[in-house]
């Protein structure tokens, strides 16, 4: 068992992401950075399936309170367990009675902390993840308190070193120019040439406007070529929609499932994760691939998760 003992309202319970539910109204929620939580789980032996820690806001603390395994991957910065030094990206055992630290990161801007099994909430759709706009899944349908106690699925806690991985993307550090692939979405050509190009050349600003649902970005104003309205239709993740006031906004994990607004673009699924990592005031530009490149990413992306996983079952074969 953990004691949450220093957090901030928008750190939960996730998991890859609650699928199949569009149709009805519910959101995926999930890790924003489904890459990380991935790396957690894989370096825990986990299945792909387990929910873990999102934490966006710093400093967090928790006190171990029986003995585990725990990883922490994703952002990079100062994480100490009884003031001892993590390395990034690292899998190691937790005795009762320690604490663990995680200082605002450096790079990147969400951490995950995942455990051996897993974190113990019940299934709500098929999936553990917390849905923060309409409160339910995860623990108790909300953020985490100081004083929640959570469970992680399992206890076997063999004597084991730690264990990390290299990251093989990059973490982006504030000032950096993040490259995001996109697909052309329906409502492109309903953007003049100029304005497309304004959006694929122009760099843009992540603004302060910026959580779990969505991200406001700041740069040239996009005007689509007549007045356009749009009855409400579905949209995903990823989808980048270019409101009234001409500043696009990116959807997130906790998306509405529909929306009225013209779609200039679509993140790929391989890009989302970078989009969870870019602190506020990142700068962006975007670059137009076909959809096999964006398959092709993705699939990199998978060999590269399913490289670690069968490492790390050579590794707990050999324990």
């Amino acid at each position: 068992m953990i004691e949450i003992l220093s957090t901030g309202v928008l750190n939960s319970v996730q998991d890859p992401g609650r699928v199949g539910y569009l149709s009805i109204g519910v959101g995926q929620s999930g890790a924003m950075d489904s890459l990380a939580l991935a790396m957690g789980n894989a370096l825990l032996g986990n299945e792909a399936s387990a929910a873990g820690l999102e934490i966006a806001l710093f400093p967090f603390r928790l006190r171990i309170l029986s003995d585990c395994r725990f990883a922490v991957t994703g952002a990079e910065g100062d994480t100490l367990l009884d003031e001892q030094p993590l390395p990034p990206q690292w899998a190691r055992n937790g005795k009762a009675g320690q604490t663990l630290l995680i200082k605002p990161p450096r790079r990147g801007a969400r951490c995950y902390v995942s455990f051996a099994g897993g974190i113990e909430v019940p299934l709500v759709m098929g999936s553990r993840a917390t849905d923060l706009k309409t409160g339910f899944g995860g623990f108790e349908g909300r953020g985490l308190m100081r004083g929640d106690c959570l469970v992680p699925g399992s206890q076997d806690c063999k004597p084991r070193s730690g264990v990390g991985a290299a990251l093989p993307w990059f973490l982006p550090e504030l000032g950096q120019v993040i490259e995001i692939r996109v697909l052309p979405a329906a409502e492109l050509y309903e953007f003049d040439e100029s304005t497309r190009a304004l959006f694929f050349q122009q760099a843009w600003t992540l603004s302060q406007e910026a959580n779990r649902m969505g991200m406001r970005l700041i740069g040239p104003e996009l005007k689509t070529r007549r007045p356009l309205e749009l009855l409400s239709h579905g949209i995903l993740p990823g989808t980048v929609q270019v409101p009234p006031s001409g500043q696009p906004i990116i959807q997130l994990a906790d998306a509405n499932t529909c929306g009225g607004y013209p779609k200039i673009a679509n993140v790929i699924d391989a890009d989302l994760w970078r989009l969870a990592q870019a602190p506020i005031g990142s700068i962006f530009r975007f670059v137009e691939v076909d959809h096999p490149g964006a398959l092709a990413a993705q699939e990199h992306q998978d060999r590269e998760l399913m490289a670690l996983r069968q490492a790390m079952q050579g590794a707990f074969s050999r324990a």
